[in-house]
């Protein structure tokens, strides 16, 4: 008889305790998603046209010859007539950084595609590189640089870099736009719930988009586009803030 109250009276109490640890258990799940609840994360952007102020333009004269120094002749020749060329585009000199010139040897190779050893030529180039905060001007003499190929001047020229210069000027502008959107989005987020914005908990500011304009593309890494004079800089800013 006293063992039979004995297992009732454990039953009693082993069921007492799973009821607490039960109750603990739902309790902490419900502080959890209250715990939850208390904060929301939003990201926030602001955009601002820009035009470029700043180009960099490149040309590479280039020479091959059977005979290095004739080669070098009309490297010389070749390099001097695109800076005339330059210079009555109304580019100076000063806006002008030629580079050292670059010799290699051409090897003999095979209708197999196999190289003998045998050198057969020589190849010189020269690079000029052209800066300038001109930059319509840039674009108008990359525009007729054809003329200097038509003359048999052997000239490659590349397509001129677009740059914006003042970016540090208004990144602190832009950042603080983009966390005024953020804390706009949370409001209206929350404003559905019946809560309201709290203080911010955490912000974290994400990566500058520089796109041609109206441009929708977008990288984890960042764009800086050099390629289009009118162009977007987007600011982007992660922020979270708690809910009262």
């Amino acid at each position: 008889m006293e063992d039979r109250r004995s297992q009732h009276l454990f039953g009693l109490g082993a069921l007492a305790v799973g009821l607490v640890i039960g109750l603990l258990a739902i309790s902490q799940s419900l502080k959890d998603i209250r715990r939850g609840n208390e904060e929301v994360a939003v990201t926030g952007s602001a955009r601002r046209s820009i035009r470029s102020d700043f180009a960099v333009w490149r040309l590479s004269v280039s020479v091959q010859s059977s005979s290095l120094a004739a080669a070098s002749q009309e490297l010389t020749r070749g390099v001097d007539r695109v800076r005339a060329f330059l210079k009555t585009e109304g580019i100076p000199d000063s806006q002008l950084t030629v580079k050292p010139v670059e010799a290699t040897g051409v090897p003999e190779i095979t209708p197999e595609g196999r190289e003998t050893g045998r050198i057969i030529a020589s190849r010189v180039s020269q690079l000029i590189e052209v800066r300038s905060a001109d930059v319509d001007g840039i674009t108008r003499t990359s525009l007729r640089v054809g003329a200097l190929i038509a003359e048999g001047i052997p000239v490659a020229p590349q397509s001129p870099e677009y740059l914006y210069t003042k970016l540090g000027e208004i990144r602190t502008t832009l950042l603080e736009e983009a966390t005024k959107d953020a804390r706009q989005r949370a409001e209206a987020i929350v404003r559905s719930t019946g809560g309201t914005i709290g203080a911010v908990r955490d912000a974290r500011m994400g990566v500058f988009q520089i796109t041609p304009r109206f441009s929708t593309e977008v990288s984890d890494y960042g764009i800086n586009d050099v390629s289009s004079i009118e162009k977007d800089v987007t600011a982007v800013v992660r922020a979270t803030f708690t809910i009262r």
